[in-house]
This record gives C-alpha cells, sequence and structure tokens, in this order.
C-alpha cells in the first residue's frame, strides 16, 4: 500500500510530563510507537509523526479532560478527529503487562474499532470559562464548611472566659466576626488561651472566603446567562444548576445521539428491576453525580412551588409510586427539557 493512500489510526496514552503515541493502519498493523513531551512543540511533533505514515483518520486519546486536554484541543484545532477512550480493562493488563507503548496501542485499536469511544468535550469556549471559574467556588464552599467546622469545634474547647466573649454572637458567623478581633500575644503561645486566640483567629477567615464565593458568583452570574439564556429561565433552575448542566453537557452538546444520552450521563436514566411478577425502575447509581444533584434540587424546588408538578406528584403517588420513584420520574422529565433548551443555547451561541 502506498503510503499517500495509506489510513492512520492514532492512539495515545496521556501523562503529566509526556504523551506516547503508537500508529496503526486501517488493517491493524502497528506502524510505529513513539513518546512526546506535553507542549506545543510536543504536540506538533506528534501530528507531524503520525502524519509521516499517511492520511490520518481519527485519534483515539485516554484522558481528553485531563493530562491530554491540551492535546485534544492542539488536534481539534488542526482538524483532527479525535475520540476519548476507556483506560485498557484490566483483563488485557493481565494478558498483555502494562507499558505506555501497550496502553497507546491499545487506545489506537479502540479508535480503529470504534468500541467503547465517545467525542470529547470542546474546551475552546465560554462553558470551559464557567467550569474553571465553578472549580475555584466548590474549592473555596469546601474550605468554608471546613473552617466553620474547625471554629465550632475550638470554641467549644477554648478557654471559659474566650468562650463566654465569643457567646454575644449565636451563629457562628457572628463569631467568626468576633475572632477577627482578637489579639493574641505571641510571645506567650505556651498559654492555652494565647493559642487559643491565635488559631481562632485563623479560623475566623469564614469572612474572606465568603467574599471570595461572592465574587465568583458574581463573575459565573454574566457567564452563565449569555451561555444558557433559555435554561436559566425556565423555573427552578438556578446559575449553580445550570452551569453544572453546561459543564456536564459540554459546549458541542451534539456529541450526544439524543437527550435519552444526557439523562443518562445525569444518571437520571431508569433501570428496569422485574422479579416475578413485580417489574418497576429504580433509581440509576452511575453517571455525573454533580448533574444527578442539579437535577434532584431543580426537582425538589418545582414539588414546592409548581402547582403543575405537585398535582403530577399527586396523581403518580395515587397510582401506588413511591415518593423515590415520582422524584426519578421528574428528573428523567427535567434531563429532557434541560437537553432541549441547553441545545437551543449552545446552537445559538455558535452561530452568534
Amino acid at each position: 500500500m502506498n503510503q499517500e493512500d495509506r489510513r492512520v489510526i492514532g492512539g495515545v496514552d496521556s501523562h503529566a510530563d509526556s504523551h506516547h503515541a503508537a500508529a496503526l493502519d486501517e488493517r491493524g498493523r502497528l506502524l510505529g510507537s513513539k513518546s512526546f513531551a506535553v507542549s506545543v512543540a510536543g504536540y506538533r511533533e506528534l501530528l507531524a509523526w503520525l502524519a509521516s505514515f499517511g492520511l490520518i483518520e481519527r485519534v483515539g486519546v485516554e484522558s481528553t479532560g485531563s493530562y491530554a486536554a491540551g492535546l485534544t484541543r492542539h488536534l481539534l484545532a488542526e482538524g483532527v478527529r479525535v475520540l476519548e477512550v476507556n483506560q485498557p480493562h484490566p483483563h488485557t493488563r493481565r494478558r498483555r503487562g502494562k507499558t505506555d507503548a501497550i496502553d497507546a496501542e491499545l487506545a489506537a485499536r479502540h479508535a480503529l474499532s470504534l468500541t467503547s469511544t465517545v467525542t470529547p468535550k470542546q474546551t475552546s469556549g465560554i462553558v470551559e470559562s464557567i467550569r474553571q471559574l465553578r472549580v475555584a467556588r466548590d474549592s473555596a464552599v469546601k474550605s468554608r464548611t471546613a473552617a466553620i467546622v474547625q471554629l465550632g469545634d475550638l470554641v467549644r474547647t477554648a478557654p471559659s472566659e474566650l468562650r463566654e466573649r465569643l457567646a454575644i454572637r449565636s451563629t457562628l458567623k457572628g463569631k467568626a466576626a468576633l475572632c477577627r478581633q482578637l489579639r493574641p500575644d505571641t510571645d506567650r503561645l505556651s498559654e492555652p488561651a494565647n493559642a487559643a486566640k491565635l488559631a481562632l483567629r485563623s479560623a475566623g477567615r469564614v469572612a474572606l472566603l465568603d467574599d471570595e464565593i461572592a465574587e465568583l458568583d458574581r463573575q459565573l452570574t454574566p457567564l452563565v446567562a449569555t451561555a444558557a439564556p433559555r435554561t436559566t429561565a425556565l423555573l427552578g433552575i438556578s446559575t449553580g444548576h445550570a452551569g453544572q448542566l453546561l459543564i456536564t453537557a459540554g459546549q458541542n452538546i451534539d456529541r450526544f445521539h439524543s437527550e435519552a444520552a444526557f439523562a443518562a450521563l445525569c444518571g437520571a436514566s431508569p433501570i428496569p428491576i422485574a422479579s416475578g411478577k413485580r417489574g418497576r425502575h429504580r433509581l440509576n447509581p452511575g453517571g455525573d453525580r454533580q448533574a444527578n444533584r442539579a437535577l434532584h434540587m431543580i426537582a425538589v424546588c418545582r414539588l414546592r412551588h409548581c402547582p403543575e408538578t405537585r398535582a403530577y406528584a399527586r396523581r403518580r403517588s395515587n397510582e401506588g409510586k413511591t415518593k423515590k420513584e415520582i422524584i426519578r420520574c421528574l428528573k428523567r422529565y427535567i434531563a429532557r427539557q434541560t437537553y432541549s433548551t441547553l441545545r437551543d443555547d449552545l446552537r445559538s451561541l455558535a452561530i452568534g
């Protein structure tokens, strides 16, 4: 076969400092294997190396959303079809072993057979910006929760005089404000009272984290409103919920073949359970749990504030459905509804 007519399928095993690539022809014969640096120059070398064997058909890449995010963006910008592949199955690793070259070859073979492959998310638009800011916000929220718990523990075990001084505020947030006013004597930290003051003042960083969260919310609100105006207009869908659903779907939402695929990714697809004469469906424990949580909170909000949703819940309850089953049905409906609005929002964003 002439090199000009050869179709090349690539595979990449990604790491933090290097990417190992393998090349196959359309018949599955291994053409070569080589390691490249994780840099713009390394991405160019990897692409040129694959192209040296023939016309690149597609490339299977592991970890397109983490270690290989930069490589994925580079390949897509160059017009190369990229497929996200799973890591090798443990059975395969027991038979063949575990090396970067083997993993890269297996990634290429997954791409060649088109099994267990998905289109990776597009990470070069506004949805990626929303994801980055939400990562920072989630981290600040977790730190704030940890600081509040730590503050409560320190207040309970502080010396009596200090504890009584802080008792004038009933909430932990109010106590944190008082803790920032404490002035410990750093030359006498061997005394528990001064050590407690210094520890409480450090735990009083709750207000700083509140300011950080508020600032990130101020930046996220217009971004999410720009990316998903139709979705945020729906009942019960806040900026946080819409932002999470955008991140789960990705900016290239057309990578889903149907709304059922989006529901499955959100863990809202029903799983049938049948035994004897009884048949029902249960909650799906898989999928993106953060997206599933967003759907759950939307369903709870509508059960409280939407007359139509409450009427639906009463009707299904009279049919014998439990509360969990009713919420499961609502989450499936919300996933279908938000998929439609998100798709329209992102298509309008691409046209604009």
